[in-house]
């Protein structure tokens, strides 16, 4: 990993991720009387919480809309869930302009081409290893844990220990 990298994530005060193949595997699964199901794991929920002890505000950003993802972003004291996003740029960039955040102090973790716009503007993207080829090639940290699998808790993981670096970094309220 690159010194531009762990300077990237240093000044991440907002950090966005996906859903469905990123805190998931992106496996849905449906019943027969068509209820929906998703596992999270929970080692990728602990590292979201001690991303937010440290000062960082996180968010989901979706184009789904799920009532499982409500569940587990109340589970985890995430208030910011933005679902239903058909134009993930678009809600991103009134996100930054409510917040009068520039876009190189927000992070995005995404899996397909429909993350492409807010990690090209946002100041550090991540992806994960099972993403399409070009959210890859556009990330600047690939996870070697899988969507659902680990992948969240890594780059929350590597998000605290260049911040901790960092004399810009916020104080860290770690639990």
């Amino acid at each position: 990993m690159g010194a531009d990298t762990i300077e990237r994530a240093a000044r991440v005060r907002l950090m966005l991720f996906d859903v469905d193949g990123v805190l998931t595997d992106g496996t849905l699964y449906i019943g027969e009387s068509g209820e929906l199901m998703k596992a999270f794991n929970v080692r990728d929920g602990h590292g979201l919480k001690m991303l937010q002890a440290s000062g960082v505000e996180v968010g989901l950003l979706s184009s789904r809309k799920s009532s499982i993802v409500i569940c587990r972003a109340a589970e985890l004291g995430i208030s910011l869930v933005l679902q239903g996003a058909i134009d993930k740029l678009a809600v991103f960039r009134s996100l930054l302009a409510d917040r009068g955040l520039p876009a190189e102090r927000s992070g995005y973790m995404g899996d397909d081409l429909v993350d492409l716009g807010v990690m090209s503007c946002c100041g550090f993207s991540a992806a994960v290893p099972e993403a399409a080829e070009a959210v890859r090639a556009r990330a600047h940290y690939v996870s070697r844990a899988g969507g659902g699998k680990g992948a969240a808790r890594e780059v929350c993981d590597l998000i605290l220990a260049a911040q901790a670096s960092s004399a810009d970094a916020p104080r860290q309220r770690l639990p």
